[in-house]
């Protein structure tokens, strides 16, 4: 009995702690105007929608330059291009792609490897909503010395506040919060056990 309570304890709070992550999560956005940083980083996902608001904010000046991190290795720099029309001219000087990246983790690596070879010590973090916070827990992991500000697109889908009424959407901010929780034991983990190794971030991340 004592071990089906604390069960049933463990499961509360559990819950509670997912629709405490997807109010954060919505609450995300619209996101605010940000102010300037050094660098502007997008992680690629399942629509064009980050790399077209990194693209925004370089082009309102909110920095010197943007990493698209986590680019498939077959897709060529036009094909990103046309898919943020009239921006040809910023691509070609100020839009650096990062092929390295597999994962979430993979991408802080990429960033962190990117800011440290320009010496940024500010970025502008552009991903999915739904992504942001684990985003923000990688990278602040691999680059602990960056002030970071999220700019978060939004997922429309997630937008509804029943959003766990639909198998998809719930599929999604589960999935999601599970992660999330994964890479914060992970973390809590490192700082119990003293593990203070981080990525390298002294060679250039791969630029166009």
């Amino acid at each position: 009995m004592k071990f089906l309570a604390l069960l049933g304890i463990v499961g509360l709070i559990w819950l509670v702690g997912l629709f405490a992550f997807a109010d954060r999560v919505r609450n995300l956005t619209p996101a605010p105007e940000p102010d300037r940083a050094d660098g502007i980083v997008a992680l690629t996902g399942p629509s064009a929608e980050r790399i077209n608001a990194a693209v925004r904010l370089l082009e309102q000046d909110k920095g010197e330059r943007v990493l698209i991190s986590g680019v498939n290795r077959e897709v060529r720099r036009q094909e990103l291009t046309a898919l943020t029309p009239g921006s040809t001219r910023l691509f070609n000087c100020c839009v650096d792609l990062g092929f390295e990246a597999e994962d979430t983790g993979g991408n802080a690596q990429e960033i962190a490897a990117w800011a440290a070879s320009r010496n940024y010590t500010s970025l502008i973090v552009v991903t999915s909503d739904y992504h942001m916070p684990r985003s923000l827990l990688e990278i602040r992991s691999a680059a602990p010395d960056i002030t970071l500000t999220p700019y978060a697109v939004s997922t429309p889908s997630l937008d509804n506040s029943r959003w766990w009424r639909a198998a998809v959407t719930a599929r999604r901010m589960t999935l999601e919060y599970m992660k999330y929780l994964a890479v914060l034991a992970r973390e809590a983990l490192h700082k119990v056990i003293g593990h203070n190794e981080r990525p390298e971030t002294s060679e250039e991340a791969p630029a166009s």
